[in-house]
């Protein structure tokens, strides 16, 4: 009795330290969301002055992080919408809403009536509902100096069949917030964590809120049992018997006065519910203890759900924290999570048929398609590490590191056969590890685009499309490739920062472009080697590769020889 008083006495007290910082954050975030609520207006306006809808063939939408990519429940489709843009001076903010068909590689933009506003790292969850639904709640809008953000807390529906748009007005929903989480289970949608911050304070959360899908309702969930910490970016996945999982994420904590410290989670847990998931059910967390090759610690990973019964995570970054800087490792692997069986286990690519074949090394009667099995039973390893070093033209040798998920033994194998099979394994394409990237799942295929990785101070947001077949795991498919010609980066300046707020604001691409004409109009801004005519991927990169490097290097401040950065080919694969 007494250590369970102790117990919920101590509970009782977090929960009112909680409540009085989230008081404290809510009157502090109030001015500058204000400020915002103007501006968020203004664009709400122009926005409705759209009457109607507007379907139109495009190129690839432009680079991009934080939005959302679903895939359509009944069409060959994806569905790309909202996300950010950082070009070193302002923050670009989208509602464009993009679809990408499967079978003809093509893009669409719908300009649809009255969008939701301008915002990124929300969620979206698709229903199957009369012809599909996309639900969006939350995210953020910033300040095109990123010092001010808004937090929404608004629920939209995408009706798929007639191409409109609603917000759902109900109360009793979560607070304000974005880097939540939210699933649809069981005619429910389930919203997890997240956080909400202000240009002095901030705050995560670990509250669990349930929207119903028939009456339009919120309820707030009360599970028993330990929970999750406060986290936002985490995992979140539905179990076929209707409960939910919670894996990893990111949190913050102040240590002492302009001094944070982060936290990468690597906990997993079960949220689960004893009838059929109504609002009166009894809910319960419980902690899950998996089994198998964990992922290594990360945030900024993103997530879908693939077949067999499995989730699966990819890419991130592990940020390494000095004393007055930080610098990331980001990632490109997959991990995959077998919710049955409760194990982990690394995605390991067996390359082509033709290369699996010479790489059986005598195994005889391997049964096709077991390759997921296959992967599961090999003996865990870690991750491996590889390492190696580029000499720039003045002499400077720069290391670049990779995390790789699969054995070393596999990996040196696969270096082996490449010089004895003339190159051919070293001809494999991959996404370049990554953050912040946009994923979905169709059809047993999974689609990764766009994200983010840093070189130094400089940020490259990309806008590529990758596929790999999750059921072979064979190799991974470029559908579209990142254009050098995309990526901006300017230097701050003290004039910029002055500029009209609303023009960085507003985002889209018409922004985008004059932000580029007027950087191409400004002598001192460096231009990039173009693409010539007719001149191929790889020989671009050949020819420009010294460029890279340099550029690299110099973006990477005096102490670039002691720093990691991607290669060229890891930068524009």
């Amino acid at each position: 009795m007494g250590k369970k008083g102790k117990r919920e006495k101590k509970g009782k007290g977090a929960e009112k330290t909680a409540a009085k910082m989230e008081r404290k954050v809510s009157r502090r975030a109030r001015k500058e969301e204000e400020d915002l609520e103007a501006l968020i207006a203004e664009f709400q306006n122009l926005d409705a002055k759209k009457t109607q809808v507007i379907e139109s063939s495009c190129p690839p939408p432009s680079p991009r992080l934080n939005g959302s990519l679903s895939a359509h429940p009944e069409k060959d489709e994806l569905i790309l919408f909202g996300g950010e843009y950082f070009n070193g001076q302002k923050t670009y903010l989208y509602n464009e809403l993009y679809v990408y068909n499967i079978r003809k590689n093509s893009w669409s933009k719908v300009e649809i009536p009255n969008p939701p506003p301008r915002r990124c790292a929300h969620q979206a969850a698709v229903v199957p509902t009369a012809g599909g639904q996309l639900w969006v709640f939350g995210g953020e809008f910033a300040s095109p100096n990123g010092e001010q953000f808004y937090h929404y807390k608004d629920l939209w529906v995408l009706h798929l069949a007639t191409k409109t748009w609603e917000q759902i007005k109900a109360s009793g929903g979560p607070s304000g917030r974005s880097g939540h989480r939210m699933v649809a289970c069981k005619r429910q949608l389930i919203i997890f964590g997240g956080f909400h911050e202000s240009a002095r304070d901030y705050i995560y959360y670990n509250d669990v809120y349930a929207f119903n899908l028939d009456s339009f309702t919120w309820s707030k969930l009360a599970p028993s049992g330990i929970g999750p910490a406060p986290r936002s970016g985490c995992q979140m996945a539905t179990t076929p018997e209707g409960g939910i999982i919670i894996y990893g994420g990111y949190s913050k904590q102040r240590i002492k006065k302009d001094v944070d410290k982060g936290t990468l989670h690597t906990d997993m847990f079960l949220l689960k519910t004893e009838g059929a998931g109504r609002e009166e059910d009894k809910w319960a967390w419980s902690r899950l203890n998996p089994s198998g090759v964990k992922p290594t610690p990360r945030s900024g990973f993103s997530t879908a759900i693939g077949p067999n019964n499995r989730s699966l995570l990819f890419g991130g970054v592990h940020d390494e924290e000095e004393e007055e800087s930080i610098e990331g490792d980001f990632f490109n692997d997959i991990y995959f999570y077998d919710i049955g069986k409760k194990r982990w286990f690394p995605g390991q690519l067996k390359g082509p048929k033709s290369e699996k074949r010479k790489r059986r090394r005598g195994r005889q009667g391997e049964v096709e398609g077991a390759g997921d099995e296959e992967m599961e039973k090999q003996p865990p390893q870690g991750p491996v590490e590889i390492v190696k070093e580029v000499v720039a033209e003045d002499g400077t040798v720069m290391t670049i590191k990779q995390v790789i998920s699969g054995p070393a033994e596999e990996k040196e194998r696969s270096e082996s056969e490449e010089d004895e099979e003339d190159g051919a394994l070293g001809q494999q394409v991959e996404p370049c590890p990554r953050s912040n990237a946009m994923l979905a799942v169709k059809h047993g295929v999974l689609y990764v685009y766009g994200g983010m990785f840093e070189v130094g101070d400089r940020q490259f947001t990309l806008s590529d499309l990758y596929s790999i077949d999750l059921h072979k795991m064979e190799e991974w498919k470029v559908l579209v490739e990142m254009d050098p010609k995309a990526q901006e980066w300017l230097e701050e300046s003290e004039s910029d920062e002055e500029e009209d707020d609303m023009e960085g604001a507003e985002g889209g691409e018409e922004e985008e472009e004059s932000s580029e004409e007027e950087s191409e109009d400004e002598g001192g801004e460096e231009q990039h080697p173009s693409v010539q005519p007719d001149e191929k991927h790889a020989d671009y990169l050949s020819r420009t590769e010294q460029y890279w490097i340099k550029l690299a290097r110099s973006n990477m401040g005096p102490d670039a020889k002691e720093k990691k950065i991607n290669t060229p080919k890891e930068i524009f694969p």
